[in-house]
């Protein structure tokens, strides 16, 4: 049944693919987190109307034996796996406190009306119905401690997905290893947030309406803890995330790479398509299998600032907004961004048949590259990066209750 229920992240798919999707499966837990699927039309996703059809959703859910409370506190373990990758990570619910306090470090910046509309739906429906995606410094005995139980237990549930990717979770109800895990975790400095900035943000929100709503707050209540699932850094994978662009601002192809020579080495690529094989090297494509790789002079950047040395940020400081116009990729409508997940099929269909002119290739952005800016307090360009597998929603929830 689990796979019944477990969906993508609520963000990652449209009100129409979640809609279709729900339409053929009932049980489906977009109804809880994307609940204007019940509605006829175009709705506000933010009304308390469709919020509150979330809630009953839910609790639809529970009442028919499909979503089960625990009878005690436990940790739950979490393998993800897509053909030779595999990476195990533990659920759990963390602190509101430490995240406010930047214990849990973040990277990006958060949309005032994403992060209202995920605070209500948090607070209506009492629960965290998708977990933030977290990631720490690997460390060989913290790993140990929860890696180990893939070995020791049968799982509770294993399945794969639509897209190849394997889910598999087990319970650890065990006090003794639920204490070792604890301490084991007590000696991390810091956590990180992968992705899910937004659900991070919402967690804290509600926390401050409800602290409001609580004369009696104590700071032990459900509502002080967010759900998450956390991993070690080097167990991840990252993907890139590609740019195409509508027109070349009113020049040709020859005076657009002319251009580029100012900053940039430029020559034919020796394959088609090209995927960059290095950090600072980026493929780029005209259409009809014509690819060329650009790598950035000496001086063109500055090695040591962790944003500046980023390949995304070298892209957009020398290229997108001095050469393309694109001053503010997050609302420039000539832009659009292709997660590389499945490979250059996408960016090389944007350019040869949807109209787009060019198409940057870029190297993966570096897991360790974004602790670096997390520690240093900055903030990375949107859109740089894609973690993949994604985390399912559905499987485990937080209940406020």
């Amino acid at each position: 049944m689990v796979e019944k229920i477990a969906v993508r992240p609520y963000d990652v798919v449209t009100t129409e693919e979640a809609r279709r999707i729900a339409k053929e499966n009932p049980y489906c837990f977009y109804r809880v987190t994307r609940p204007e699927i019940d509605f006829e039309g175009e709705v506000d996703t933010k009304s308390d109307e469709v919020i509150k059809k979330a809630r009953e959703n839910l609790e639809w859910l529970i009442k028919e034996g499909v979503m089960i409370q625990d009878d005690r506190p436990c940790f739950y373990v979490y393998r993800l796996q897509r053909g030779d990758h595999s990476q195990i990570g533990l659920v759990a619910t963390f602190s509101v406190d430490e995240y406010q306090q930047e214990k849990i470090k973040k990277h990006e910046l958060t949309r005032k009306d994403k992060e209202d509309e995920r605070a209500k739906h948090v607070y209506i429906t009492r629960a965290h119905t998708g977990p933030v995606y977290l990631m720490y410094k690997s460390d060989e005995e913290v790993n140990r401690t929860f890696e180990s139980v893939t070995n020791e237990k049968e799982p509770e549930y294993d399945f794969e997905d639509g897209s190849g990717v394997r889910h598999t979770f087990y319970l650890v109800c065990d006090e003794e290893k639920i204490r070792e895990i604890t301490e084991a975790f007590k000696n991390l400095d810091a956590l990180y947030i992968a992705d899910g900035h937004h659900r991070a943000a919402a967690a804290a929100r509600a926390r401050e309406w409800w602290k409001k709503e609580n004369p009696n707050h104590t700071g032990d209540e459900e509502y002080n803890f967010f759900l998450a699932v956390v991993f070690p850094h080097d167990r991840l994978k990252v993907y890139e995330y590609n740019r195409v662009v509508k027109d070349l601002n009113g020049m040709s192809k020859e005076e657009f790479l002319e251009k580029l020579k100012e900053k940039f080495n430029v020559e034919k690529a020796s394959q088609t398509p090209y995927r960059p094989r290095r950090i600072h090297e980026f493929g780029i494509y005209f259409g009809n299998g014509e690819w060329y790789v650009m790598t950035p002079k000496e001086g063109v950047f500055d090695p040591d600032h962790p944003v500046e040395k980023l390949d995304v940020q070298i892209l957009q400081k020398n290229v997108l907004s001095p050469l393309l116009g694109i001053e503010n990729p997050r609302t420039d409508p000539r832009i659009s961004f292709v997660p590389a997940v499945y490979g250059l099929g996408e960016l090389v269909d944007a350019v040869d048949k949807k109209g787009f002119a060019v198409g940057f290739a870029l190297y993966p952005t570096p897991v360790e590259a974004i602790m670096e800016i997390a520690d240093a307090g900055l903030i990375m360009p949107p859109k740089s990066t894609w973690f993949d597998p994604k985390l399912k929603s559905g499987i485990v929830v937080h209940l406020i209750d």
